[in-house]
């Protein structure tokens, strides 16, 4: 994690797995369908297609300090997939800045998985209390993807 200035956090984490590149890719763009496994994700809705750019809408809670804390963003995703990466930027939402990318990459026999994200939290929002949670989170979120594309592949 890296701290910017305005209570601006970068984050990034990465997995390596022994899935296929595709079955990853198959999870991420399943947009109406993220919330059924990526845990606090409660919605994921897709809004439109102008061919490899994507509006999306979601919606997050989770417990925080005894607090049920609730935050709704629309995406602008664009997919990239002869480079297996999919970037996002907030158009609204709950955030002052919600962007990021995710890349599926190739290293000798395992896949990689990067997550990447940059947010700014909203006026309020104690952004240097949920620092331990984003983490934790951002880290529990491409566990989900590995565990939905393992699902997947091992029923295919």
């Amino acid at each position: 994690m890296e701290r910017l200035p305005g209570g601006t956090r970068r984050l990034a984490v990465q997995l390596r797995l022994a899935i296929d590149p595709s079955w990853i890719w198959a999870v991420l763009t399943d947009y109406d369908r993220l919330s059924q496994f990526i845990p606090n994700l409660q919605t994921s809705r897709l809004l439109w297609r102008r061919g490899a750019v994507v509006g999306l809408e979601q919606e997050g809670a989770q417990r925080f300090m005894g607090m049920q804390f609730k935050a709704r963003v629309q995406l602008e995703l664009t997919e990239h997939p002869e480079a297996r990466q999919l970037t996002f930027t907030m158009l609204k939402g709950d955030f002052r800045r919600f962007d990021g990318v995710w890349t599926i990459g190739l290293d000798g026999e395992s896949t990689t998985l990067l997550y990447e994200l940059t947010v700014q939290g909203c006026v309020g929002m104690p952004i240097g209390l949920i620092e331990q949670r984003l983490q934790e989170d951002l880290a529990a979120n491409l566990r989900a993807v590995q565990a939905e594309a393992q699902r997947r592949q091992a029923t295919a």
